[in-house]
């Protein structure tokens, strides 16, 4: 929380925020969060960074998929130890593509796995580009909204249950990799 209004903190969580959509396994909402709960004025605003640099991220995936796929897109999806979900997000990606980056990036299942099955799969760019503008404009922004709406109780529970807050957003990313991984 201190450090969240430091002048670099916004360039951190845009960094954050755009390697978090093509290969970065943490997600921006762990400095998104503290950043608008020290000043909620700022929560559009972030909220509108997260999304844009999240998009022009998501297209760095998509060019690791469809340029690079069979070397560094292969070496990600190994990494994370996905490869099932892959194949499972590949057969439901020509029919459901839009609708799936819509929904799935939503959720905590890891962003960057359908930005690159959208390269690796040649999925349509305008289609990606939008889904992808509307997932994480949604997310980020659910996100800004009940922080701005519900910012000075949230900061107070989160500063005195900070372990267990930190431990249910560790178990929400572990649990987004393994719906990745088991439920495709």
């Amino acid at each position: 929380m201190e450090s969240a209004d430091n002048p670099k903190a916004v360039w951190v969580l845009g960094s954050v925020s755009f390697m978090e959509s093509s290969f970065f396994p943490l997600p921006p909402d762990i400095l998104l969060i503290p950043m608008i709960l020290k000043d909620k004025t700022r929560a559009w605003r972030l909220a509108f960074i997260c999304t844009i640099t999240s998009v022009v991220g998501g297209l760095l995936g998509y060019a690791i998929g469809y340029y690079l796929f069979a070397s560094i897109g292969n070496w990600i999806i190994d990494f994370y130890n996905c490869s099932s979900a892959y194949e499972a997000v590949k057969e439901n990606f020509r029919q459901w593509g839009f609708l799936l980056i819509c929904l799935k990036g939503l959720t905590p299942i890891p962003f960057k796995i359908l930005t690159i099955a959208s390269g690796a799969l040649h999925f349509n760019l305008v289609e990606f580009f939008v889904a992808s503008l509307v997932a994480r404009s949604l997310r980020f922004y659910l996100v800004a909204g009940i922080l701005w709406r519900f910012g000075p109780w949230a900061r107070e529970f989160i500063e005195r249950y900070l372990p267990w807050v930190l431990t249910a957003s560790l178990g929400a990313i572990i649990l987004g990799f393994i719906m990745l991984k088991y439920l495709g």
